[in-house]
């Protein structure tokens, strides 16, 4: 399938920072970060295929067809190299981008993904899936939920968390069905470390599905990375503590800025 011409946002001056966002979220999930990334980066952010206003192609999806649709991006607004940042899915995508087109990446950030998954950790991201496609994405969401928000971030914040299962339900079952197979089934492990260049491995202390002990997996897999551990946050980093991750992320980028 051609690669879709995803809709998207550009805002700042420099290096071009392309911004990859997970499941069923939408580019505004960056909307934290962008007033201090975008004083130092040109910052690409965008909505994946068949998520907010870009394209709803058929499904299945595939990874490689999620890098297509950013390198054909990257094309048409005209980048040498970029960096990537991706959250959750985005964080496989943006490696797997890396490994496909070495000489047109700069640095890649992975926020709360996983690689190196035991049998139990597969079965349980597809027991997910499963039920999902069983009963239905919206009777499982509070399951998702509790792995993606702390119980005190979920009291304090309904409205977040209304959003927030406004833009699941918002994308289409098949597509959120799709994409969430690509997350449950890609494992990056075998081709880390064919990925050169500079990355950052960021996730939260209480991430369930992409927690600490798989992001050292993927730290010790990658030739050049480094490892952060933000305490008392699960998987929706961005959302509950982007404060937090602003730090160790623009420290990384502004030392590997071209």
């Amino acid at each position: 399938m051609p690669a879709v011409e995803v809709a998207h946002t550009v805002t700042g001056e420099g290096p071009p920072l392309y911004l990859v966002h997970g499941i069923g979220s939408r580019r505004t999930t960056w909307d934290a970060l962008l007033p201090a990334l975008s004083e130092h980066f040109t910052c690409v952010a965008y909505d994946l295929r068949g998520h907010g206003d870009s394209p709803v192609p058929p499904v299945p999806y595939s990874l490689d067809e999620l890098v297509d649709d950013l390198e054909a991006l990257r094309v048409r607004l005209g980048h040498e190299r970029i960096h990537v940042m991706g959250h959750s899915l985005g964080g496989q995508i943006g490696p797997a981008y890396a490994r496909a087109h070495p000489a047109r990446t700069s640095s890649v950030v992975l926020l709360s993904t996983a690689a190196g998954r035991t049998v139990g950790d597969s079965a349980g991201v597809k027991g997910v899936v499963a039920a999902m496609r069983d009963q239905g994405v919206e009777a499982v969401l509070t399951t998702l939920v509790d792995r993606w928000y702390t119980d005190g971030f979920v009291a304090a914040h309904p409205e977040v968390i209304e959003h927030r299962i406004e833009q699941v339900l918002g994308t289409p079952e098949d597509v959120f069905l799709s994409v969430f197979d690509v997350y449950a089934s890609t494992e990056m492990l075998a081709w880390l470390p064919q990925v050169g260049c500079p990355c950052l491995v960021l996730t939260g202390e209480f991430d369930g599905a992409c927690n600490p002990r798989l992001n050292a997996v993927i730290d010790d897999a990658l030739p050049e990375s480094e490892l952060v551990v933000l305490p008392a946050l699960k998987h929706s980093v961005l959302v509950e503590g982007p404060e937090r991750v602003l730090p160790p992320v623009l420290d990384f980028l502004l030392r590997h800025r071209d």
